[in-house]
């Protein structure tokens, strides 16, 4: 009997569907972190009477036809690009893109990794990198005699020393921007990499071509709405309650069948 493959692909979708929801409400407190939802599509059809097709001699056509469906399949977990609300922590090294940019990142490869997670440190050597020791694009080494460093909203840095009144530019913070944001590969640790669904980034300081600004002392929190994750929760855990009572439904008629005598 179909309807149990049928409702069998239901449940399946239902739960990949938690599994997206119960990822986005872990991340409720991640930096930057933009929620995911799943997306589906319907399977194929078993084609028993073609619409359009001849009925007859005289040549009547078929309206409608018979066309049954064989369930459904996930299509794509896509991300859901917003901004989320800035968050003022007065963190020197503390970085919030106001814009669709991401900073730059070099792993220990030598690829290029992106991230909207600002939440920087320095390093033994002096350099700013992300909390997993990453090196920010740009190599911006901060003089150990520095008194203090700021930024503007153009992403550029300054430090100040002793004895001196006007800061020294250290270096520049750049941002990268792609045609395509949901085509990104997320790779943890609040990083992504390109592809080729993502297409080639353009890399440039903030606050050109859209790549927005640079808020430094802030960062950007998650953009999860836990209310309304909770709603689609419920109702994906309705949705799947639904189709096992399918499959309990099928099991019935089948056993009903198996009984006649």
């Amino acid at each position: 009997m179909r309807a149990l493959k049928i409702a069998a692909t239901g449940m399946d979708a239902q739960s990949t569907r938690v599994e997206v929801i119960s990822n986005n409400i872990a991340n409720m407190s991640t930096t930057a972190y933009q929620p995911r939802r799943a997306e589906f599509a319907d399977l194929h059809y078993q084609q028993v009477k073609t619409p359009g097709s001849i009925t007859s001699t005289a040549g009547t056509v078929l309206a409608a036809g018979v066309q049954l469906g064989l369930g459904v399949r996930t299509a794509a977990v896509s991300m859901n690009v917003s901004q989320g609300a800035l968050e003022q922590t007065g963190g020197d090294l503390d970085f919030a893109i106001q814009g669709k940019g991401y900073f730059e990142v070099t792993m220990p490869s030598g690829e290029t990794a992106y991230t909207r997670d600002g939440a920087f440190k320095r390093s033994a050597e002096g350099t700013i990198v992300t909390v997993d020791g990453y090196e920010v694009s740009g190599g911006i080494t901060i003089p150990e005699d520095a008194k203090s460093i700021t930024a503007n909203a153009d992403g550029e840095i300054f430090a100040y020393f002793d004895g001196q009144v006007a800061p020294q530019s250290i270096g520049q913070l750049t941002l990268a921007t792609f045609s395509n944001v949901k085509g990104l590969e997320a790779i943890g640790q609040n990083l992504f990499l390109e592809t080729s669904a993502s297409g080639t980034p353009i890399s440039g300081n903030p606050g050109v071509d859209g790549a927005g600004l640079v808020n430094q002392g802030y960062l950007e929190a998650s953009s999860v709405d836990v209310v309304s994750e909770i709603t689609d929760l419920i109702e994906a855990q309705r949705g799947y309650e639904m189709n096992s009572k399918v499959v309990t439904a099928a099991d019935q008629m089948l056993s009903a069948t198996s009984q006649i005598r």
